[in-house]
């Protein structure tokens, strides 16, 4: 019987994590705040079949409203926005490192879920005093690989990834944090955080994947209120994608910690249930 590798142990060896795409790459050195920089990115997105489609195919989406038909990039980026359209490629073309199945991991379900809680955000973010909200570029780039770990586990043991999505099915009640440190000892944010250190993402990135289910700790502070945002607006979701557990509560004091009043919580909740079903419709048609 093969003896189980130690995962925090190989989430640190650099030779076992899979690379961060070279579109993904390129995508995230650009600047948007010039001319050439906006062309380089559409030149980027448009080399690209897969991302190209998707980033469209978005665009024509019931989430945004379109009242034509979009069908260029540039289209698309117009009525997306170029900051939201950038984080949404470079979470496109994170995903495409699995283009199927491992296992029982399913990259499917993960860009799913990725797709609406990053959509849903927003409607925590919009209820937030306008001087407390982070960039919206880093709003998607943090929705859309929070939960990065997953794929980094799958990548790294299939056999113990399996062990942990049969046991989330096993046990759809029990929180997923809590059946990983049982089953593995290591989470999949602490999974998630090393994955992006490793592709040198921006640190407060890092710091959102590695505190996304634990943002009162004082160590979570770089990544806040990405962190916390990101914490809520799982808990308002029902289950999209994957299969994690997170339980359904949020106390007045964590709406309050993002400047909202609690009052306004049912409100909300509603908006980002919304945001995240019109969202799974578009990640369904483009799967």
């Amino acid at each position: 019987m093969n003896t189980p590798i130690d995962l925090r142990q190989a989430v640190r060896n650099l030779n076992s994590l899979p690379a961060l795409p070279v579109i993904a790459q390129k995508l995230m050195a650009l600047k948007l705040d010039s001319e050439e920089g906006e062309r380089q990115m559409m030149l980027l997105i448009s080399q690209d079949p897969m991302i190209s489609a998707k980033i469209i195919g978005l665009a024509n989406s019931p989430l945004l409203g379109a009242t034509r038909h979009i069908s260029a990039v540039k289209d698309a980026a117009m009525l997306l926005g170029l900051t939201r359209v950038k984080s949404v490629a470079t979470g496109i073309a994170v995903m495409s490192l699995v283009s199927k199945p491992i296992g029982r991991f399913d990259p499917q379900e993960l860009w799913l879920h990725t797709m609406a809680v990053s959509f849903a955000m927003l409607a925590v973010v919009r209820a937030m005093p306008s001087k407390n909200r982070p960039p919206e570029d880093l709003i998607f780039l943090a929705g859309m690989l929070h939960d990065i770990g997953y794929l980094a586990l799958a990548h790294l043991d299939t056999r113990r990834s399996d062990d942990l999505h049969t046991r989330l099915v096993i046990e759809p009640d029990r929180p997923a944090i809590e059946v990983e440190r049982e089953l593995l000892e290591v989470t999949h944010d602490e999974l998630g955080a090393e994955l992006a250190k490793h592709w040198n993402l921006p640190s407060e990135i890092v710091a959102v994947i590695r505190y996304h289910h634990t943002p009162d700790l004082v160590e979570s502070a770089e990544g806040q209120p990405l962190a916390r945002i990101i914490s809520i607006t799982e808990r308002l979701l029902p289950q999209l994608g994957m299969r994690e557990f997170v339980g359904s509560y949020v106390a007045p004091e964590e709406w309050a910690a993002l400047g909202i009043d609690p009052e306004k919580a049912t409100e909300i909740a509603e908006q980002a249930v919304e945001q995240a079903n019109q969202a799974a419709q578009f990640s369904d048609s483009i799967s």
